[in-house]
């Protein structure tokens, strides 16, 4: 395997785990908005701010090595995507940033006011953040960001219909993600009443999803006809895994199998981010392949070695992370 490739690949999968991860987050931050009020939500708030609290931070460590990997290895890619897509990516950025300080002094402030200032922070900026974070990936899928310094045009690179349902459907599907594994956390806390709140959220999350893609065959037919085209030949594989997954996950989530909803929910997910990827290979940009964007040699074997040990000590502490807070709670003597 080529360094190009190596690079390529571990660049999608670290975008695939920060769809799963970060993207449950995200949608977690906006049922805490659609909670209710502040009593009548406050059990699923807290059952939210308790699966979250341990890992809302460490999940963004995905995205940072997905910039640090286009940053150093396709560096004519990267600063063609941040030179023209400046406004949505920046408006992502405050969004992480007021998500995670609302998050953290919403635990440490006790006046009622204070409390639901920050509370409303953190769920908008969670709905917002992963709409602009989807726009700025709809650009790119539709070849609204030309190669060159700041080529494309500022705005309407990320407002294009398939920018802007590409948006919509990454706040539906965090949403349905969300809402999918909750089921299982609240089931695991013996909150009966609120494993049928979300499995009822889950089950409308996943139908607007379901929509949403539908319709953005629809729309990038129309306005992405390159894109489309990938997706319907080399994509078609994983769009139909997708489809297939996503609808055997809202069965399951039906059937209350919520285990097995979460593996297929987030097979639904990862198959798109893959679809994109293989419908779109090897161009990063239009007219602008892997190949003509890559680093000299030095550069890409410095970046594959230091990504093979990164990755040896970052993929088992996460994952030591999750199973220590998944495991149930054991009562105190």
């Amino acid at each position: 395997m080529s360094a190009v490739l190596f690079v390529l690949l571990l660049s999608w999968l670290s975008l695939t785990a920060y769809a799963l991860l970060a993207g449950a987050d995200f949608g977690a931050g906006t049922w805490d908005l659609l909670a209710g009020s502040a009593r009548g939500g406050r059990a699923r708030r807290g059952l939210i701010e308790h699966v979250i609290g341990p890992v809302w931070e460490a999940n963004h460590v995905w995205l940072i090595f997905v910039l640090v990997l286009l940053w150093t290895s396709f560096p004519p890619a990267f600063s063609a995507i941040a030179s023209t897509l400046w406004v949505p990516l920046t408006l992502a950025a405050l969004g992480i940033i007021g998500r995670g300080s609302a998050f953290a002094f919403r635990k440490t402030v006790t006046a009622t006011w204070q409390q639901a200032a920050f509370g409303a922070t953190f769920a908008l900026s969670s709905v917002a953040t992963p709409f602009f974070l989807g726009t700025a990936a709809g650009a790119i899928g539709a070849g609204r960001v030309p190669p060159g310094l700041a080529a494309g045009d500022t705005l309407r690179s990320w407002t294009s219909p398939v920018a802007l349902l590409t948006g919509a459907l990454a706040v539906a599907a965090c949403s349905f993600l969300a809402a999918t594994y909750l089921c299982g956390d609240a089931e695991r806390a013996g909150s009966p009443a609120e494993v049928g709140w979300f499995r009822l959220r889950a089950l409308a999350s996943g139908a607007v999803a379901g929509a949403l893609a539908i319709a953005g065959l629809f729309v990038t037919h129309a306005d992405a006809r390159a894109l489309f085209d990938g997706l319907a030949g080399r994509g078609l594989p994983l769009i139909a895994v997708s489809a297939s997954a996503g609808v055997g996950a809202l069965a399951l989530v039906a059937l209350r199998r919520y285990l097995l909803a979460r593996v297929a929910a987030g097979l639904a997910v990862g198959a798109v981010v893959w679809g994109w990827g293989v419908a779109q290979y090897p161009h990063l940009l239009p007219g602008l392949d892997a190949r003509q964007a890559a680093a000299v040699p030095t550069t890409l074997h410095a970046v594959v070695i230091t990504s093979i040990i990164g990755v040896a000590v970052l993929v088992p502490s996460l994952v030591a992370l999750l199973r220590l807070f998944q495991r149930p709670e054991r009562p105190t003597a």
